[in-house]
């Protein structure tokens, strides 16, 4: 079997013999009146007038079979396929055989013909004419098997995509999903806005930030963990309903179901309450499915690659974390102190050196996670985590915060606020932060003056949401990794 460089150098070679014959092997344009899928649609109409006036297409040769005075090739246009023949007697013999020598796989051409059916009932163009459109130096994976190697479709999701149909239509319903999202809130009045990725200080998330430097303004800076202060600044401004569909970056670990670079979906509304929050989330989630989708049922996988069937149209329940943790691990939320959540969280598998460094309301999450938010199967809203792990919510006087987060098959999926809107317990709670940032709390958050500042001029109440995109897609397509929603995911390079 020939190598990749000996099937490239003769590849090479054929690139020649296209300019000896005085064709270019990179046009800037072919002749092309209709798309693959724009014949097949309207075949009947355009193969009798095609026999009038010769027609084009084009398209990127898949398969070539048949030989001697007749060629068999398969044309990909986007997803869809067509059949185009070579009769050696219907064009001139020269430009018959420049086809034979010089066509591989992977090439793009442009044919022009008339269209007719074959005996065995297959729609096809009849070649009167081609040219180059794009001259492939590597060949295509095995039209069988694909790519086999599975970071291979991550490196060269390319290939991925055009050998296999079932992924080119993963990403296209991808596509859908953010413009249903955008319709959805749009049709609600929201405005939909963009914010700085590149900022001078993190805020509105807790997590480690990828750092770097404003050479500049000589100054550091990070990128953006969420987008949420910069909306709620924007409420300030007037605009009481805004949303934003964009990327964040978080410096942490990466499994099947994390991502360092993700797509969220943040919304603020100004005068709208937690509760109509959750209504919104349960009706956009439920009318995706059933609108988009066609289906209600999903199959949902954890990191460990196991899926169970996950019903959507159902009454989503509600449940508090306190309640969760009262009666998975015994602990009672509101009395346990830093020095008793440290202890917890060791019983649990948290490790050694984070136990040290984590905030209470960081320990108790540690702990939520391991003993009861995996059992989560159905869509459910969890609700009243602890307010030092929610400093940028309301307050509900017991040592909780006014959210929830809406679970499904042990995964977080949304973020849900009462926002807190009153400058000086928000000063305070961040101050909290600041304190046990400096202790080691790497997630915990930092003042800041300019959101503090925002506040104080005067903040509507208002309700707010936070929901990975990627997570949301892997749902409805069934994916076991997030990689596979995403079309060029961080690799590591390879040795």
């Amino acid at each position: 079997m020939a190598s990749i460089e000996e099937l490239r150098s003769a590849r090479l070679s054929k690139i020649n013999k296209l300019k000896e014959a005085g064709m270019n092997p990179y046009p800037s344009s072919v002749p092309r009146d209709y798309s693959i899928k724009e014949v097949k649609n309207s075949f009947d109409k355009l193969a009798p007038e095609s026999e009038k006036k010769n027609i084009s297409i084009a398209g990127r040769v898949m398969i070539v079979r048949g030989q001697g005075s007749i060629l068999f090739i398969v044309l990909q246009d986007g997803d869809e396929r067509f059949q185009a023949v070579l009769k050696k007697d219907e064009l001139k013999e020269e430009v018959f055989n420049l086809f034979v020598d010089t066509i591989d796989n992977g090439d793009f051409i442009s044919v022009t013909g008339s269209l007719f059916v074959t005996q065995r009932g297959e729609q096809s163009i009849l070649i009167k004419d081609w040219v180059m459109a794009t001259k492939a130096l590597l060949p295509l994976p095995d039209k069988w098997h694909g790519l086999q190697d599975i970071e291979e479709t991550y490196r060269k999701r390319y290939l991925d995509i055009l050998m296999d149909k079932e992924v080119y239509n993963r990403f296209v319903i991808r596509s859908k999903v953010i413009k249903y999202i955008r319709n959805y809130f749009d049709n609600k009045n929201f405005l939909e806005v963009e914010t700085p990725i590149l900022q001078s200080q993190a805020g509105g998330a807790m997590a480690k930030t990828f750092n770097t430097h404003h050479n500049d303004y000589d100054m550091d800076m990070v990128l953006r963990i969420a987008l949420e202060l910069e909306h709620k600044m924007l409420t300030v401004g007037g605009y009481e309903r805004v949303y934003e569909i964009g990327k964040n970056f978080r410096n942490e670990g990466s499994d099947p179901t994390h991502l360092q670079e993700f797509t969220m979906l943040e919304w603020y509304a100004a005068y709208e309450s937690l509760e109509t929050n959750m209504t919104w989330t349960e009706e956009l989630i439920k009318s995706i499915a059933k609108e988009l989708i066609g289906k209600t049922i999903f199959k949902v996988y954890d990191n460990d690659g196991n899926g169970v069937d996950v019903e959507l149209d159902t009454k989503w329940p509600r449940i508090s974390f306190g309640e969760l943790l009262k009666k998975d691990a015994n602990i009672d939320i509101e009395t346990i102190t830093l020095e008793e959540a440290r202890i917890e969280a060791l019983k649990w598998g948290v490790k050694d050196e984070e136990v040290k460094k984590l905030g209470r309301g960081n320990l108790l999450d540690k702990i939520y996670k391991k003993a009861s938010r995996g059992k989560i199967i159905d869509p459910t809203f969890v609700t009243d985590f602890p307010g030092d792990l929610k400093p940028l919510a309301q307050q509900n006087g017991n040592g909780t915060a006014k959210v929830c987060q809406l679970i499904i098959a042990g995964a977080e999926i949304t973020n849900q606020y009462a926002e807190l809107v009153d400058p000086n317990i928000q000063r305070e709670l961040l101050i909290a932060q600041s304190k046990a940032k400096q202790g080691g709390d790497e997630e915990a958050m930092e003042v800041s003056e300019g959101f503090l500042t925002a506040m104080e001029h005067g903040m509507p109440p208002m309700t707010g949401f936070g929901m990975g995109i990627d997570r949301l897609v892997a749902i409805f397509t069934e994916q076991k990794n997030l990689r596979d929603v995403i079309f060029f995911p961080i690799m590591k390079p390879r040795e």
